[in-house]
């Protein structure tokens, strides 16, 4: 079969990145995993077949909620989890779903979620001031006055990480592309330690995105000495999943062990708020 000179390239890399995961997972006493892997536009056949399958486990995350929120697959009750559990079972991974909105347990019950490894959610679809549900990294999507934004965006983080049984908070301390260039001015001391306390209180992890290169390490080394657990994510879509170099560099940075890490326990569900 021809490939294309672009196809070859991006085989190539995928390929090293591989070697150097394996090399890797060598130097940390914990097990490589990326819990924020997506298969959008691929199978889970396909994506288990990838080079950096051999050495870094899966959690594979479907969006989750009521059909309000705005994506090609939106699981929204007991049925169809079912049918997203059964199409994962027998396979080598973790399976989990990102959460959509504060209200995204409403359609499901507690046995429903129990099938599940985990719960990943993020900030990044929050109410405008009527309530509108808003994409913040469309066009669409209004900022206004950046300080008042980031109080509303705090409280936001606070709001969702009570809505559910959630246990990862995903693409930590990510802000609108308008507000990056001003990341340390924004996000203060005491607005990280407002999200960082709530997290922990909640345990909920911290995940360390390999595809943001996020949170920076002020917030982490809070929620480090706070007691965070930390996860690994890449957000990945095939076939950019487990590429996890600036994960494994920043614990490596943070002297991450075993013991910092999550470890999905399924019978946490049982315990959590959720309906029925």
């Amino acid at each position: 079969m021809n490939i294309t000179r672009r196809q070859f390239l991006k085989q190539t890399t995928v390929a090293c990145a591989a070697a150097s995961l394996a090399r890797a997972e060598e130097e940390l006493d914990f097990p490589l995993v990326d819990f924020h892997v997506h298969l959008d536009n691929s199978t889970i056949d396909k994506v288990l077949a990838l080079p950096q399958a051999g050495s870094v486990k899966f959690g594979i995350v479907e969006h989750a909620g009521t059909k309000e929120n705005q994506y090609p697959i939106v699981l929204s009750n007991d049925a169809e989890l079912a049918a997203y559990v059964k199409m994962l079972e027998g396979k080598p991974v973790y399976k989990g779903v990102q959460a959509e909105f504060s209200d995204w347990a409403s359609g499901f019950t507690k046995a429903g979620l129990a099938q599940l490894d985990y719960v990943l959610i993020d900030a990044m679809t929050m109410p405008d001031k009527n309530g509108k549900r808003v994409k913040l990294w469309t066009k669409e999507a209004e900022i206004g006055e950046a300080q008042r934004f980031m109080d509303r965006y705090v409280d936001w983080h606070v709001e969702i990480l009570s809505s559910g049984p959630i246990n990862i908070l995903a693409n930590v301390s990510w802000l609108p592309a308008a507000l990056m260039p001003d990341y340390d001015r924004l996000w203060t001391e005491a607005r990280m330690r407002k999200v960082i306390e709530a997290a922990v209180k909640r345990g909920v992890a911290i995940e360390i995105s390999a595809s943001y290169k996020l949170p920076r390490m002020p917030f982490l080394k809070l929620s480090q000495a706070a007691g965070a657990k930390f996860t690994f994510g890449s957000n990945g879509r095939y076939p950019k999943m487990g590429l996890l170099e600036h994960s494994i560099q920043t614990a490596k940075q943070l002297g991450l062990k075993r013991r910092d890490m999550f470890r999905p326990v399924r019978q946490n569900f049982s315990s959590r708020r959720a309906t029925g």
